[in-house]
């Protein structure tokens, strides 16, 4: 689905994606301060920027080089458009070489964490301390090493001279203000949306639900069917809340129970959907044929497509006995995090991390036509909306859970043991957090399992068992994630239940990786 986002009226921000896995975290970011913000192809022409009204461009990063010969860069006459841009990391390249200046590999590259120190007065650090220095996150390998003329320096690390510049229209840094682990980060954005563009406030959660209902009554006819693939999270209850008040009776959710739950889950989607939707709620009992096409597979990428293959047969199915010769419509809980990660998003250029079930696990040829309103969205908005619409507390809070399942927390073959051992174990690490008042103050908690054993003592006696990994992060919105100290007495608790209630498992280890390098699931 695609959002009627041309009304002359609405003035925005646009950000021009290079391929960059934050891309979409800037738009993000700049909706977070209330104002519209949309991602648009690099090369977008002058007159489209134009056409949509844009009060300020940005730059967004690459995994290219500027010395490439295949790098990507914008039509150069944006700079001559008068309006205020802002490039980030590769975005401070590409200004540099295409105003004049010089671009270079640098030997002292800058990955993670730097201390940055603002050295001239300028309106892109407003109210922020000169020489006080504060974090930044680096992730860089090129750097500017002479400046366009009229460009000056105005914020410095130790390995970064021209960490920002500016000349006084058109402004750059070298690191990301978008990620949360760079401090005054919000600020900065702030002040070039507030004080360097004049954008108004125009982005809330009822101006998203307003115009997704509108949107979804323009594109589905009035007699056709959609179909909701519902697991019971937010993202997909709010998809069917979206949905329910756009076409009403011709919604019918489907749930399908692949064996690959949590502990306890079909159960919770019959006891908190079955009162509101009646018989237009479908649970499909599909284990057989999923754990079947997971049989001997190892390949986390095939996992996923193999999942969404079976998804959207399961969905056919359940078509065939209420469509009829009906338009059939599928709504998918996509978010934006599922479609960056798949390389699925605005930019041909951004680099794959994983193929989501429901973006690049689909299969080329389906019956249905495709209905995802979150597709733009990210876990906290999508939360915020989910409030609007007055959906229960316990599924706005719950924690993320792949649509793979468990087969994306197994590492290596999807077996009926691994299963087990993955399905109890994340079951005793939610139970612990919970009774310890943790679980609200975490993004996502689980388990792992793989191949890997490990000597055990069981009763005095040797014994070989699994080693489960426990995983517990904390995050914003998926794109970054830090994992969580956890008091000891916790993990202890966790860890003695796991290794005495499983008996396969003498391992109990924590995960302390957080993302990037790793990413949350393990696969």
């Amino acid at each position: 689905m695609k959002y009627n986002h041309e009304e002359k009226d609405r003035q925005r921000i646009l950000v021009l994606d290079f391929g960059a896995q934050y891309a979409h975290l800037i738009c993000r970011r700049i909706r977070e301060l209330g104002v519209y913000s949309e991602l648009v192809p690099h090369n977008i022409s002058p007159n489209e920027i134009t056409r949509k009204n844009a009060l300020g461009l940005v730059l967004s990063g690459s995994p290219k080089s500027v010395t490439e010969p295949t790098a990507p860069f914008p039509n150069a006459k944006i700079y001559e458009m008068g309006i205020p841009i802002l490039g980030i990391c590769y975005g401070l390249q590409v200004m540099v070489h295409q105003m004049g200046g010089e671009v270079l590999r640098v030997d002292r590259k800058e990955y993670g964490k730097a201390l940055l120190r603002v050295t001239s007065k300028n309106k892109l650090f407003q109210g922020l301390k000169r020489r006080t220095p504060f974090v930044c996150w680096m992730s860089h390998g090129d750097a500017a090493k002479i400046l366009p003329d009229n460009f000056k320096s105005i914020a410095a690390t130790e390995n970064s001279p021209f960490a920002a510049i500016s000349n006084g229209q058109l402004y750059a840094v070298q690191f990301h203000p978008e990620v949360t682990h760079t401090q005054n980060g919000m600020k900065i954005l702030s002040n070039f949306v507030f004080e360097i563009c004049k954008a108004p406030k125009n982005w809330s959660p009822e101006k998203v639900i307003e115009q997704t209902i509108t949107d979804i009554r323009s594109m589905v006819g009035n007699d056709d069917i959609v179909i909701c693939a519902l697991s019971g999270g937010v993202d997909s209850a709010t998809t069917a809340w979206i949905l329910e008040r756009a076409v009403g009776d011709r919604l019918y959710c489907v749930f399908v129970d692949h064996g690959l739950l949590r502990k306890g889950d079909r159960e919770k989607i019959e006891l908190g959907f079955r009162k509101k939707l009646g018989s237009r709620l479908v649970i499909l009992d599909a284990k057989k044929r999923f754990l079947a096409r997971l049989r001997g597979v190892a390949d986390p990428e095939e996992k996923r497509r193999i999942v969404g293959q079976e998804f959207i047969r399961s969905f056919e199915s359940v078509a065939r006995k209420i469509g009829g010769g009906k338009t059939l419509w599928l709504a998918q809980g996509t978010l934006y995090p599922d479609v960056v990660e798949s390389a699925a998003g605005a930019s041909k250029i951004e680099s794959k991390i994983k193929s989501h079930h429901n973006v690049g696990g689909l299969p080329s040829k389906m019956r249905f036509k495709l209905i995802e309103p979150l597709r733009a969205l990210y876990k906290d908005e999508v939360r915020r909306i989910a409030i609007e619409l007055g959906l229960p507390k316990d599924i706005v809070e719950a924690h993320p859970f792949p649509g793979p399942g468990l087969a994306v927390r197994i590492i290596g073959e999807v077996t009926l043991e691994k299963l087990e051992i993955c399905r109890e174990a994340s079951a005793i690490v939610e139970e612990e957090l919970v009774a310890s008042g943790y679980y609200g103050k975490v993004w996502q908690a689980f388990a792992v399992v793989g191949d890997d054993l490990a000597t055990g003592v069981r009763g005095d006696e040797r014994a070989v068992g699994h080693i489960v990994i426990v995983r517990v992060v904390q995050s914003f919105d998926a794109m970054t994630a830090d994992w969580v100290y956890l008091p000891h007495e916790i993990l202890e608790r966790i860890s003695q239940r796991i290794t005495n209630e499983l008996q396969r498992v003498t391992w109990v280890s924590y995960a302390i990786s957080s993302k990037p390098p790793a990413t949350i699931e393990p696969q």
